[in-house]
């Protein structure tokens, strides 16, 4: 099921729909007659081409997303302003969000906005890491990838080189340096951030039964997701794997980014943006 807005903005969108073409096939006539315009249906006739074109871009093509946390960082930051590409996963009808037209799947290292698993009304955003059939495996910080193989296939499991990044920007967690590294994950190279002084949280790890608790296989029709900043970050991990239907799209570009860095101590309120990250507007790898 979409999100209030959307079931908001779809319904009004209809009501001001049904009125513009009231006023097409009925009402046109008699104004042509002289009878002056109703008020309630000259309202629809003047809002129902902006609402549909908002309805059909938002729900099939693009979609603006705010970053609220720092889980995807160095990726993406807090008060970093997205576009999720809505068309990269499939078109999905704008109420019950079930597929029209099947365009694509996720492929590894993809940054998708989901749906969270165990609160649907939630979206999250993080890369994806496994796909169906995968097992993946994460230990001691170190992540590896078996991929899913056909029976006549020899395919090799990817162990996921991170390779610590020089003169990076230090970011912090908790008064915590974290580390910079770039991932190599086959073909897709990323930047991950770890933490040295926090301890994998092995026990808090979903639990799968049949694997090791630190590996999981992705079941059929379903994918494992993380965010770039390891070791502050609530992922497939900790409850489990994304369902493809609650996939909403893919992170393309962002198109603003606030730094949100104002001290405690500001006569204005935190949410105030303290200045504009330029350098980071542009398409999201």
């Amino acid at each position: 099921m979409a999100n209030y807005f959307s079931i908001i903005l779809t319904v009004v969108t209809l009501i001001a729909g049904a009125l513009w073409l009231f006023d097409a096939l009925v009402l046109k006539k008699k104004r042509a007659a002289g009878e002056p315009q109703n008020s309630v249906t000259e309202f629809g006739q003047s809002v129902f081409p902006i609402l549909a074109i908002i309805l059909v871009v938002r729900t099939f093509l693009y979609e603006p997303f705010q970053i609220p946390s720092g889980s995807m960082m160095p990726t993406l930051l807090k008060g970093d302003f997205i576009l999720v590409e809505k068309y990269a996963y499939g078109l999905h009808d704008p109420v019950f969000q079930k597929e029209i037209v099947e365009t694509g799947k996720p492929e590894r290292g993809d940054i998708a906005v989901f749906k969270y698993p165990l609160e649907p009304s939630i979206d999250y955003i993080k890369r994806i890491i496994g796909l169906p059939g995968d097992r993946i495996i994460y230990r001691d910080k170190s992540l590896y990838i078996e991929p899913k193989c056909k029976a006549d296939e020899n395919c090799n499991a990817i162990r996921v080189e991170n390779v610590m990044v020089d003169n990076a920007p230090v970011y912090y967690s908790g008064g915590s340096a974290l580390t910079t590294y770039e991932a190599h994950m086959g073909s897709v190279k990323h930047q991950i951030l770890l933490d040295s002084r926090v301890s994998p949280r092995v026990p808090y790890y979903f639990k799968q039964a049949g694997t090791q608790p630190t590996e999981f296989v992705v079941p059929e029709g379903h994918y494992f997701a993380m965010g770039d900043n390891r070791d502050n970050s609530e992922d497939s991990r900790y409850w489990g794997f994304v369902p493809e239907e609650n996939l909403v799209g893919k992170a393309v570009f962002m198109w603003m980014s606030f730094e949100m860095d104002r001290s405690s101590e500001s006569i204005l309120p935190q949410w105030v943006p303290t200045g504009i990250r330029f350098e980071r507007l542009g398409s999201i790898e």
